[in-house]
């Protein structure tokens, strides 16, 4: 990291950047309504930058060149942009298909930055803000500020080259430019974020290259440059359809996924996955794995059948007894609490199912809520306890792949929905927090791919306490 406290014309952010900073002082920033010729991958940076995981004082900043180039990343408080730090010059290399992963440091807490991104010695330009905001200070001093985090998943961009003959799966870009109006601080994929194609997950070039084919869409980089980026898999973007521990390149996608996002970690030393915690103004965020340690589907319903393997789900289980959060959120792959196991749910493995719910209940654990993805609609889901509170487990699906056809099998009228919940549609979600810290809400709400809201509830953490 280098400081700069004194500028020179020659090291001076430039004008737009100044400008985007003054306007976010002033109001929430538009989103600009960018063509396709707009934001394309023109020049030398192919995608990005995403801004990855954020602490108080660090921030991680995710980009892709198209070739091989020298990168440096500057960076300023946007309330006094004479002052800049820089990252050190970076080499791009053909290895990490040219991706990499800058770390900013020495930030503030609770603040806006912008920044700009350097490639070959010239300043790269882009038509939406590039700027990103620290976790608050607010421990010992004050009430967690308030928050939105959008989700989604089953993100399906059109290859014609390699996709199945037919009408496109795909389409509907342009939500995530709705996500990105919203102006959420954080953004959880929770799965199928890329969809490998025949060809690809037997090959590990072409695993890079389906990621950065789909990094690529103009549509999708305003919101990488400003949201915190945060993600899990499921089987799409770890292998072939319905894969699990048996696939034989989980090694290779576990490093391609390693390169393509900027999560805090990667499973535990001893328990390879892609497996991850962090937090955020109050609320703790787990989020698993449901594919590396995965038995097959069709594997028998013994006490052997997992999901995510002994040493994760101990490890789950550990963190939320440690976690203080009044929300703790569980984000996954695939749904927790359905009980049709016709598809990809916990259900198919009662072991790892008893389990979890054995703990929370045993362990008095307070707070917790599911997110998942997978399955092609979304629902809430409730699940009533006995003796103790609800759970809910908030599906959301597909944000650009084809949907699903629920209404026309027998989860039609799933008992555990929440009414008025189910959409069919392309779609994504939000969490807001909000409230003092001993009285904690959480709003959830469904947008469809236009960004009109399809439904809202609200969650109280009074309401998921051990009494």
């Amino acid at each position: 990291m280098t400081r700069f406290r004194r500028r020179s014309a020659r090291f001076a952010p430039p004008l737009f950047a100044a400008l985007i900073a003054a306007a976010f002082l002033l109001a929430v920033p538009a989103r600009a309504q960018q063509t396709d010729r707009d934001v394309g991958a023109d020049g030398p940076l192919r995608s990005g930058p995403m801004v990855g995981h954020g602490t108080h004082r660090t921030t991680a900043l995710w980009l892709q060149t198209d070739g091989p180039a020298r990168v440096r990343i500057r960076y300023w408080h946007a309330a006094t942009p004479d002052s800049t730090l820089a990252t050190p010059v970076r080499r791009m290399q053909k290895e990490n298909d040219f991706a990499r992963t800058f770390h900013l440091t020495d930030l503030e807490p609770g603040q806006t930055y912008a920044y700009a991104v350097k490639i070959d010695g010239e300043t790269i330009q882009r038509p939406y803000p590039l700027r990103f905001e620290t976790e608050a200070l607010w421990q010992y001093r004050r009430d967690p500020p308030a928050f939105t985090v959008a989700f989604g998943s089953c993100n399906y961009v059109n290859d014609p080259r390699f996709d199945r003959p037919g009408d496109p799966y795909g389409g509907g870009y342009r939500i995530f430019e709705e996500i990105a109006r919203l102006d959420p601080r954080l953004m959880l994929w929770l799965g199928d974020n890329v969809y490998y194609r025949t060809g690809d997950f037997d090959a590990p070039l072409m695993m890079g290259d389906r990621y950065a084919r789909t990094r690529a869409i103009p549509e999708m980089q305003p919101l990488l440059a400003t949201a915190h980026h945060y993600a899990t898999w499921d089987d799409h973007d770890y292998g072939p359809n319905n894969a699990n521990r048996s696939y034989h390149l989980k090694e290779t996608s576990l490093e391609v996924f390693k390169r393509y996002w900027a999560n805090p970690s990667y499973g535990l030393p001893s328990e390879p996955g892609v497996f991850t915690q962090f937090s955020w103004n109050g609320v703790d965020f787990f989020l698993l794995d449901d594919r590396y340690h995965r038995s097959p589907n069709s594997a028998p319903r013994d006490a052997d059948k997992t999901m995510w393997g002994d040493d994760q789900l101990q490890w789950l289980i550990d963190a939320l007894t440690t976690s203080e959060a009044a929300f703790k959120v569980v984000a996954n792959g695939g749904q927790i609490l359905n009980r049709f196991d016709r598809y990809e749910t916990l259900a198919r493995f009662p072991q790892d199912y008893e389990r979890l719910m054995n703990a929370i209940e045993e362990r008095e654990i307070e707070g917790v809520v599911f997110l998942s993805g997978d399955r092609h609609h979304t629902e809430l889901l409730r699940t009533q306890r006995e003796g103790a509170y609800p759970l809910y487990d908030f599906t959301n699906s597909p944000l650009t792949a084809g949907v699903g056809n629920v209404r026309e099998g027998p989860e039609a009228e799933n008992p555990l929905r929440v009414d008025g919940t189910l959409v069919v549609e392309r779609n994504f979600g939000t969490l807001t927090f909000r409230g003092p810290r001993d009285d904690r809400r959480l709003v959830m709400r469904t947008y469809d791919a236009g960004g009109k809201l399809r439904w809202e509830r609200t969650v109280e953490a009074n309401d998921l306490t051990v009494e």
